[in-house]
């Protein structure tokens, strides 16, 4: 019988169990050797659509899951929201229900507003991925950080795991910590304390460390999630200056000098060059942040199929 997940909709990592998630990462290995072949592309989702719904700016996230449902044969459109119906007033669900009658078979959306694919979710038959709402999640961010970390360790089972920066304002964070803690990491998250929830236990109710000097947190680490400094969500300034925040926060060659040897350092990107990162640490043998970028495809390819899964089968015509 084929492994499946228990929802056709994708909302968080919150919500999968720890067999759940390694079972797309185990999925979505197989789509990541398709890469090497001179053809890289299989029929498995044709005749379905993927409808990109972005509230908000994305250029890597986008550009995944097209590819991903492009390469597993499906049909893709791009709403550009800011040329769309939704400026002439379109409610959220509208829009959604409009994709729907143009039979839409997958709606991934970002949102500013957390809990918006929540609300779809409920409300149309499409599978829902989530692609980031608001402060709340970024799960196929979370999985490809996941699958990024189990190709190179192993395992995530008893791995250091430090995340460091803006966590307060981070989905990408908050996926993380299911994520991980789920799969039996240990993490620690570092930041100044403005920019850390003071309720971690709200955000995940599993052990959290939280240390506020990195170079003490990444002592003995064996992954370094470097998060954006999100100035365009921050509504007051939380730390004095750009200067000191890069000082005291910032991933640099001394700092990676004074890790572990085989230490792995992850973003998801865009990059503060200079600022929360500095070019020779996201250029150097252990950044595996490209890495990330094409596992990305994969995670989302494995997401698209298993999702399909639960949706009702393509009449044979239209295959």
């Amino acid at each position: 019988m084929t492994k499946r997940l228990r929802s056709k909709h994708l909302l968080g990592l919150e919500d999968l169990t720890p067999a759940e998630i390694e079972l797309v990462l185990d999925t979505a290995r197989p789509f990541r050797d398709l890469f090497t072949r001179s053809v890289r592309k299989v029929p498995t989702l044709r005749g379905r659509s993927v409808v990109l719904l972005f509230y908000e700016n994305s250029t890597r996230t986008r550009t995944s899951f097209d590819l991903a449902a492009k390469r597993l044969s499906a049909d893709t459109v791009n709403i550009a929201v800011a040329t769309s119906s939704v400026q002439k007033g379109e409610s959220l669900l509208d829009t959604a229900f409009t994709m729907e009658a143009m039979k839409a078979d997958f709606i991934v959306i970002r949102h500013a507003h957390s809990g918006a694919p929540h609300l779809l979710a409920r409300s149309v038959n499409a599978s829902i991925i989530n692609a980031g709402d608001g402060f709340h999640e970024h799960p196929t961010q979370g999985l490809l950080d996941l699958y990024t970390i189990r190709e190179r360790k192993g395992d995530l089972k008893n791995l250091k795991v430090v995340i460091v920066g803006d966590i307060l304002h981070s989905r990408v964070a908050r996926s993380n910590l299911w994520g991980l803690t789920k799969l039996g990491a240990s993490v620690i998250l570092c930041g100044p304390p403005t920019l850390i929830p003071t309720d971690i236990a709200s955000i995940c109710p599993r052990r959290i460390d939280v240390v506020h000097n990195l170079d003490e947190a990444i002592r003995n680490a064996d992954v370094v999630n470097i998060l954006r400094v999100q100035f365009e969500r921050q509504l007051e300034h939380l730390f004095p200056s750009i200067r000191e925040y890069s000082l005291l926060y910032g991933m640099n060659r001394e700092r990676l000098a004074r890790a572990k040897d085989d230490v792995l350092i992850l973003h998801p990107g865009p990059m503060n060059r200079g600022i929360e990162i500095t070019s020779d640490v996201a250029d150097s043998v252990n950044s595996v942040i490209n890495e990330q970028v094409t596992n990305g495809i994969a995670v989302r390819m494995a997401v698209l199929y298993l999702l399909s899964l639960n949706q009702d089968p393509v009449p044979a015509e239209e295959t």
